[in-house]
């Protein structure tokens, strides 16, 4: 079964939404969506409630920093998308290095409401982000899904989607990286924008 989600920037008159979705584990152990956009000994003296400000702030802020999926008026998923310099973890990152010096735009932490999973809702945000980045001036969009080869991982594993669902959407495959996921290898997938 697929749904067909109407998508949203997260501004601050959609933060209740983003929080009833994340509920009170802030998505998963008090993150908020944070991991990626502090260094890592940031994020790790950080906490739930500040993540979950930090990313308050960023809601509120001149670009949003993510998209919502609202399925009958409900939001039912999420991705983050910006600039690649704004995820520090990343810009850091020792194993997911920029292949080459395009700046690019990056679709990262994809959250789906458990009972929405399977029915195209990340598909849908994925899409919609790249359009967002578009119309926001990027030239082209990465992402850095795990390659699942038909098996089964666990939906943790998968926070940032799968290559399969990036091919589906116009990605191409640039690099294998050395960062895992669930055991899984990262894959650099870009895809232009046409700008």
């Amino acid at each position: 079964m697929t749904d067909t989600p109407e998508i949203h920037p997260l501004t601050s008159d959609r933060w209740d939404d983003l929080a009833a979705l994340f509920g009170k584990s802030g998505a998963f152990s008090g993150c908020w969506c944070m991991y990626w956009r502090m260094p890592s000994k940031a994020f790790s003296a950080s906490s739930g409630e500040r993540n979950r400000e930090a990313l308050r702030a960023l809601a509120g802020g001149e670009r949003a920093p993510g998209l919502l999926a609202y399925v009958d008026g409900q939001a039912v998923g999420w991705t983050a998308v910006g600039p690649r310099e704004d995820f520090q973890r990343l810009q850091n990152s020792r194993v997911i290095k920029p292949v080459d010096d395009m700046p690019v735009w990056c679709v990262l932490c994809f959250f789906i409401h458990r009972k929405y999973r399977g029915r195209g809702i990340g598909q849908a945000l994925l899409e919609a982000a790249v359009a967002f980045a578009a119309e926001h001036g990027a030239q082209a969009v990465e992402g850095y899904p795990i390659r699942v080869e038909g098996e089964h991982v666990g939906d943790w594993a998968v926070y940032t989607g799968t290559v399969e669902m990036f091919h589906k959407a116009g990605f191409r495959e640039l690099a294998v990286t050395e960062a895992r996921s669930g055991g899984k290898v990262r894959v650099v997938m870009r895809r232009d924008t046409g700008r």
